[in-house]
């Protein structure tokens, strides 16, 4: 979409929605990183189950959560520090 071209309601939502599903998995980390019991609870979960087991399980389920396809995109460079990539979803 273009910038001069004049968007109905269901049009922006669906662009903010797709703004949002590209970085919602950073989203979801971020809470956890922001909250101290989150936090808490996420370094036990990686003390036993170890890193990668518990990040990929995180974002299996805010993909399957919201029912989300993945595109050929992912995101190297996240604000999240619990991360260092995350797969873009459509």
């Amino acid at each position: 979409m273009h910038l001069d071209t004049i968007m109905n309601s269901k049009q922006v939502a669906e662009v903010a929605i797709s703004v949002l599903n590209k970085r919602i998995t950073n989203e979801v980390f971020m809470i956890i990183q922001n909250d101290k019991n989150l936090m808490y609870e996420y370094l036990r979960a990686v003390e036993i189950e170890g890193l990668d087991t518990v990040n990929q399980t995180i974002g299996k389920q805010v993909k399957d959560s919201y029912i989300l396809v993945n595109i050929n995109d992912r995101e190297d460079n996240p604000s999240c520090r619990l991360v260092q990539s995350y797969q873009k979803f459509e």
